[in-house]
Order: C-alpha cells, then sequence, then structure tokens
C-alpha cells in the first residue's frame, strides 16, 4: 500500500508539473512545440475552440481509441494521467484565465515552457507511465506497422512547429524550434539524474573487510574477482558493486581511511537493473 500511494503520489504531482508548464507558459506565449498541446495552441489561433478545450477533447478521443485498439493494460496504465492533464488545463483556464505571458521575457518563459513538461514527462516515463496524447499514436503505430516511431513523431512536431511560423511570427516560430530541439535532450538529462548511481571497482590486497563494509554498513552485495597486477605480478582482488551516490562517498572514505593503497575506480551509471534498483 505504500509503494501504491508513492506511485499514484508521482503520477499526481507529475502531471499537474506538466499541467502549470503548458498552460503558464507554453499556450500564453503560442509555442507550438510538443505533439498535441503544439497542434491545440494552432486550433486556438483560430478561434474554433481553446487550447485547453482542444487538448481535452484530442486526449479523450486518443484515449478512447487506445482503449478499444491497445485493451485494459493500456488505460490503466495511461488514462489517469490523460484525464488528470486534461481536466487541469480545463480547469486553470477557467480559473486562472491568461490574457498575456506572466512576464515581458520570452526567453525565460520558453526555459519554463520545455523545463516543467520536461520535467513531469521524465518522471513519468521512469515510473513506467505516460500522459497520453502522441504516445498513444505512437504504441497504436508500433503494434500495427515497422514505422520508426521516433522519426515519425518528430516529423509531426516538426509539421506542427513550421506551421506555427505561418500563424504567429517568426520570432515566436524560431523559440519554437528551439523548444523542439532542447525538449528531448532534457527528458533525457532528468531520466539520467533520477536514476544516477555509482558503479565502483575497488582493487586491493584484502577484500575481506571491504566487502564487510558494503555488505552490513551500506547494506548492498558485491562481487570479488581474482586478478593479478600487471606491473608488480602480484595477487590482487577487484570488488565490484553497485551504489547510490552517498554510499559510494562512504566506501570512498572508508578505503581511503583503512587501505589508502587501493586503486578506486567510481564511474556514473543510470542504467541498474536488479535488486535494490530497478527492475526490468
Amino acid at each position: 500500500m505504500k509503494e501504491k500511494s508513492r506511485h499514484f503520489l508521482l503520477l499526481t504531482a507529475s502531471t499537474l508539473i506538466m499541467a502549470a508548464g503548458t498552460y503558464f507558459f507554453k499556450f500564453t506565449n503560442n509555442f507550438t512545440f510538443g505533439g498535441i498541446t503544439g497542434l491545440a495552441v494552432l486550433v486556438a489561433k483560430t478561434g474554433i475552440m481553446s487550447a485547453s478545450d482542444f487538448t481535452f477533447i484530442m486526449n479523450m478521443f486518443l484515449l478512447a481509441v487506445g482503449f478499444f485498439v491497445l485493451g485494459k493494460k493500456f488505460a490503466a496504465k495511461t488514462a489517469y494521467c490523460s484525464i488528470l492533464l486534461s481536466v487541469s488545463l480545463s480547469v486553470l483556464e477557467r480559473v486562472c484565465p491568461m490574457g498575456r505571458p506572466l512576464t515581458n521575457q520570452p526567453m525565460l518563459e520558453l526555459c519554463f515552457a520545455i523545463a516543467l513538461p520536461a520535467l513531469g514527462s521524465a518522471i513519468l516515463f521512469n515510473i513506467g507511465s505516460s500522459s497520453g496524447g502522441t504516445d498513444i499514436i505512437a504504441m497504436i503505430l508500433k503494434k500495427y506497422s515497422s514505422i520508426d516511431i521516433g522519426r515519425a513523431l518528430l516529423f509531426t512536431d516538426l509539421l506542427i512547429t513550421v506551421a506555427g511560423c505561418f500563424m504567429f511570427d517568426i520570432e515566436t516560430g524560431l523559440y519554437s524550434f528551439l523548444g523542439l530541439a532542447i525538449r528531448s535532450f532534457m527528458i533525457d538529462t532528468f531520466i539520467e539524474s533520477f536514476n544516477l548511481s555509482k558503479y565502483c571497482h575497488v582493487v586491493c590486497d584484502h577484500p575481506q573487510p571491504v566487502c564487510d563494509f558494503i555488505v552490513h554498513t551500506l547494506h548492498r552485495s558485491a562481487t570479488v574477482c581474482h586478478a593479478q597486477g600487471a606491473f608488480s605480478g602480484k595477487d590482487k582482488y577487484i570488488v565490484l558493486t553497485a551504489l547510490n551516490r552517498p554510499q559510494a562517498v562512504r566506501l570512498r572514505n572508508y578505503i581511503k581511511e583503512t587501505q589508502p593503497e587501493a586503486f578506486i575506480l567510481i564511474s556514473n551509471t543510470s542504467e541498474i537493473i536488479g535488486k535494490g534498483f530497478h527492475s526490468i
């Protein structure tokens, strides 16, 4: 129950972060990068309906299509975030109407328009969920075709961004192109930051004290390999272990105090799959 509650809170918080970034910074500045919400900005320009209402309608339509095409398992993972995002945008539009941007600094607004939705998306991706929208289209294409989905979605985003250059001024269009270029890199950066751990190689003469510290103090495990020094020809041992950042610092300090002659390699990694880290 504790894990389910944490998962639910992460879903809710990340979706609300996305909604805030999209409504306060993306819609008000007419930035057209990014799937359904980018298309919503174009629709709002025509006066047919607001960007928030279009996002709501499209997300509900795609959610229904996804339910019938991809099944109940898909709906269970995506429906909550998709509905919450759509409802949040509509509520914000009615509770806090925005006639103009919050500031007169387009670059500052662009930073928040990229960073907040990217942070929300990264949290969702990291826990195996999504906010729907073009992700649903990608899942359907993946199921029924051999199309390169990444390129197809990028091409769609490019078309929407190019259209924004004609419907708005060229300055807004260029800001949108910049946002499109930065967004995917920022999502990847956030995900790697969330999952960042340390992979440690300890080359030493006495592995047992090191292993005892790792197992009994850090509550992790390790693998010991027998080795031979290329220069000295002496027998050595390599202790391999994966730790989080604070644990890696504690291990480094312990070895520095007890075996200062040991050789330590500490590498960053964001893909550790196994007990105590991430499941497949």
